[in-house]
């Protein structure tokens, strides 16, 4: 892959990783500020506990992105981006234009997503 390309991802990752670390934060305090909040009556205080959980698994999911990205950065660094982590062919330009961050090539994530890698 040329530097050119490489340099491109880069951006974009590190643009999503800027976008995930501030909403990561956002979702935390969020969900403390849903706790927070002094009610009385027990459907007020189920609907605060269900946001709270809502915002934290959210927060857990753009977590687990932000370690990918953070990964991908990682390759990056180490000239290995692009490359399946599994087998070590190239990840198709497609995926990686869709999601910068991928890990495995189609046919490894399909094993993955199976339960077979």
């Amino acid at each position: 892959m040329d530097k050119r390309r490489i340099e491109q991802y880069k951006n974009r990752l590190l643009e999503k990783q800027e976008e995930l670390r501030h909403l990561v934060v956002k979702s935390e305090q969020d969900g403390r500020e849903a706790d927070e909040a002094a009610t009385q009556d027990i459907a007020d205080k189920a609907a605060n506990s269900y946001a709270k959980e809502f915002l934290f698994h959210q927060s857990d999911d753009q977590r687990r992105i932000l370690q990918l990205v953070e990964e991908a950065l990682h390759r990056i660094a180490k000239g290995d981006f692009g490359s399946c982590v599994a087998c070590e062919k190239g990840v198709q330009k497609k995926r990686l234009e869709a999601v910068p961050w991928a890990r495995h090539c189609i046919g490894c994530q399909e094993k993955q997503e199976q339960g077979l890698l």
